[in-house]
Order: C-alpha cells, then structure tokens, then sequence
C-alpha cells in the first residue's frame, strides 16, 4: 500500500476525530448552559458529583482534541476519547436505541462509531504526517498491538473505572396506571 496515500488518511482522521473532540469539549464549558448546564445533565445521568465530571470529561476532550490534531501520543488520545466515548454510551446512549437522530433519544450509533474510529487509531498509531511519526521511536513503537493495549486498559478500563466508582443511574419511574 501507499505509504503517503495511508499517511493522509490517517491525518484526516486524526484531525476530523480532533476536532469533533474539541467542539465537544468547547460547547461542554462555553456552549448552551456553560459547564453548571453539563454539571447538571451529567449530575441527572447519575455522574455524581456532576461538576467535577463536566470538567473532566470537558477537559478530557480538549486536550484529546489537541493531542489528535498533532499526532502526539496518539493511542493515548485515542484512548481518552474511547473512555469519553465509553462513559457517554453506557450514561445516555445505550438503551435508546441505535439512531442518535431519534430525538429527543438520542440513540448510540454516533458514539459507536466515534469509539471505534478512536479503537483503530489506536492500532494504526499516528502515521508519518505526525509527531509521533516524526518523532520516531519510541512514539511510534506504541501503534500496532501496544496501541490495542493502550486503548483496551485506558480507555475501556479507565471507563469501566470511572463508572464502576462515581455512576450512580436515577432510579427508573415506574409507569402510573
């Protein structure tokens, strides 16, 4: 395969998955109800303390935003946003069906995919057209199957964690009638 052809696929992947991250990031403190709205719906999901969750996950995907842009570290970055992306399926997403257009439910299949972009990078490492690529090793060392691990213990395992410690999910309302 085409080394430069791969390079710029990997770039644009990097760099679309940076941005979306940032915008989330972005809209999570300076968006709609600034970082007390994202306290309170992350409060509401059952991310408790939800103030200290907002600026977590806010920060969380600012700064994986900025890493993916540039290519640093990026099984790093992508398993922050696979643990970001883990945490946002199992608190909102995931019993509301796969269309995330059926609104107001807001179903999984946007960060489906989003995870496992983030999973493939994981694997395929930044590409030449990166830091990490100019870098060289031991930065580059980290794609491939040390990527795999990466993204498996920090990003599910760092969700999982995450979860297992502060979700505390509201108590379903049982229908009247």
């Amino acid at each position: 395969m085409d080394t430069q052809a791969t390079d710029l696929a990997l770039l644009v992947l990097r760099v679309v998955l940076g941005i979306v991250m940032l915008a989330h990031g972005y809209n999570h403190i300076w968006g709609g109800g600034r970082i007390e709205g994202t306290a309170r719906w992350f409060e509401s999901l059952g991310m408790k303390p939800g103030r200290l969750h907002a600026w977590t996950a806010s920060i969380t995907e600012l700064g994986v935003g900025g890493l993916l842009i540039l290519g640093l570290g990026t099984p790093f970055a992508a398993a922050g946003m696979i643990g970001v992306m883990v945490v946002a399926w199992v608190t909102n997403h995931r019993d509301k069906g796969f269309w995330v257009f059926n609104r107001p439910t807001e179903g999984y299949e946007y960060v489906m995919t989003l995870t496992f972009a983030a999973f493939a990078l994981a694997l395929l490492g930044g590409g030449g057209w990166s830091i990490d690529g100019v870098v060289g090793d031991p930065l580059t060392e980290l794609a491939g199957w040390t990527g795999l691990w990466i993204a498996l213990i920090a990003g599910f395992g760092g969700a999982a964690g995450l979860l297992v410690t502060f979700w505390r999910p509201p108590a379903k309302e049982e229908p009247t009638g």
